[in-house]
């Protein structure tokens, strides 16, 4: 075997390799619904669960533990008043943008959805790890470890 059909093989297998690692990726960058984090998973819960109920006031999500304002460290419940306010917020550039639900834990919706605000977390020398996240319908979640787990705020 010549030196140069060698190379040629070896050229044709890694461009192989290359054409089925990349429609991998595609692959599974659109079925996570081409988000741009890498843990997007669908949640199998329907977009009823985060609905307004009959009385104009959000459902709650039977799966999310309930937490009052009252339970809410000061911090946080310094931001729901900056959020009813509309600002004005520490991070603008961050505070208010689209929450993606990428980890699936709240209701499943459309992008755009959810909205993300930080929660000050004393000692932090970055914006840390807790979130409130809000709903189109006015539902309040918090999430003190970086969107691990969350409880749904009952206002």
């Amino acid at each position: 075997m010549s030196r140069a059909t060698l190379s040629k093989r070896t050229l044709s297998a890694i461009g192989s390799i290359l054409v089925v690692v990349v429609i991998a990726l595609i692959t599974a960058w659109t079925q996570s619904g081409g988000s741009d984090h890498p843990s997007a998973v669908d949640s199998g819960r329907t977009p009823s669960a985060a609905a307004a109920s009959s009385t104009g006031r959000p459902a709650t999500d039977p799966e999310l533990p309930p937490i009052s304002v009252a339970e809410l460290p000061s911090q946080a419940r310094r931001e729901l008043d900056l959020i009813d306010a509309g600002g004005p917020f520490r991070y603008p550039g961050k505070d208010g943008s689209t929450f993606l639900n990428n980890e699936g834990i709240l209701p499943d919706q459309p992008r755009g959805y959810y909205r993300e605000y930080t929660v000050d977390t004393p000692g932090s020398e970055d914006r840390g790890a807790r979130r409130i996240i809000t709903g189109k319908n006015g539902e309040f979640y918090y999430t003190d470890d970086h969107y691990e787990s969350f409880s749904q705020i009952e206002r």
